[in-house]
């Protein structure tokens, strides 16, 4: 039995599967299978995928009509038969070390279940087998994904992601290895409508799973214009809103009379939304801007910081959330809310 599954779910992937598939190969870690899904390509991705098995033993290709993502990811998880499984996609690019260095934390660590590492964005372009990391001036890598990278990769302990959960996903999907034992043999992705793996990881940390991430970057991850992140709604901003409240009721929020949005503007007003049309229990926000003191929000009073100690002691179990979306603005509203006696991850959570 091979130690490790590499799981790559791949639809339409034929000018960049060569590389992915390249990089596989070249693992300095040899005791593993891949379970490829051909998502009913119609690029001719299913063809290179046997040709490849022809020549791969490690390599199983699972043929299915075009079901999407989560389809193709239950599939190619049912067909793993090993105790570790990795993610990849198959327009990115592994580390020679890659699963070395997780097969051995894994084994290390036996109280972790899920386990990333730090990634870096690329843009060379496709069919650029051999070439060399950023090798040509392909798609070029926008601010707002290298922001998104710079956040995840700075988040490595347990703690850490677990504290940011509810802002965005502290993970990337094909960087991951998952303990098979965690979540059995069945369909452990589920379809919302929102992103699949951002929902895995949030019901894994409500069910008191333990992640990790190892500092080493062991994942080259694609920015293109194809990317599905770019492609497909579930992945929209407002379908990230929709999965953090739908997990956020079923956990810091449960059971509590009151909810206070620490900041009124972009975020906050995007977050009440979804938090009311949820029937969330939201009594007020706190704003430092003195153009929106005094105004309401949604109904609701929006209220200066010296005022949010009072407004908490009128309920029984209140919470604060953190909507303020402004690059740099989590730091100054942590320290804040830390300096007023909130414990974070009980009395407050990051939202935003």
């Amino acid at each position: 039995m091979p130690a490790v599954s590499v799981l790559i779910p791949c639809y339409n992937a034929v000018h960049t599967l060569d590389e992915a598939l390249q990089s596989l190969v070249q693992q300095t870690f040899t005791n593993f299978e891949v379970a490829a899904v051909d998502d009913g390509s119609t690029d001719g991705s299913g063809e290179l995928l046997d040709a490849w098995a022809g020549k791969e033993p490690r390599l199983r290709v699972i043929h299915q009509a075009h079901g999407g993502i989560v389809s193709a990811l239950n599939a190619g998880w049912q067909a793993c038969t090993a105790p570790l499984i990795a993610r990849m996609d198959a327009d990115d690019r592994c580390a020679s070390e890659r699963l070395a260095r997780q097969v051995a934390w894994m084994q290390e660590q036996p109280q972790t279940a899920v386990l990333g590492s730090r990634v870096q964005a690329f843009t060379a372009p496709e069919s650029s087998v051999g070439a060399g990391f950023n090798a040509g001036a392909g798609f070029r890598v926008g601010a707002g994904f290298n922001a998104y990278i710079e956040w995840s990769n700075s988040l490595l302990s347990d703690a850490e992601m677990r504290r940011e959960i509810f802002v965005e996903s502290p993970l990337v999907h094909p960087s991951v290895m998952l303990r098979r034992a965690l979540l059995g043999r069945q369909r452990p992705y589920e379809d919302h409508g929102w992103a699949e793996d951002y929902d895995l990881w949030l019901r894994l940390a409500l069910g008191g799973a333990q992640f990790a991430k190892l500092p080493e970057t062991l994942l080259e991850w694609r920015e293109s214009p194809q990317r599905l992140t770019r492609t497909d709604r579930r992945y929209s901003p407002e379908n990230f809103l929709r999965a953090r409240v739908h997990y956020l009721l079923r956990g810091p929020l449960a059971g509590r009379d009151a909810v206070i949005l620490w900041g009124a503007g972009l975020a906050g007003r995007q977050l009440s939304k979804y938090l009311l049309l949820q029937g969330a229990p939201l009594v007020a926000f706190v704003d430092i801007d003195p153009r929106k003191i005094g105004n309401l929000r949604r109904g609701k009073p929006i209220l200066p910081p010296e005022a949010l100690l009072d407004c908490l002691k009128r309920y029984r179990r209140p919470i604060v959330l953190a909507t303020v979306g402004a690059r740099g603005a989590r730091p100054i509203v942590r320290a804040r809310l830390n300096a007023l006696g909130l414990r974070e991850g009980e009395d407050w959570w990051a939202a935003a």
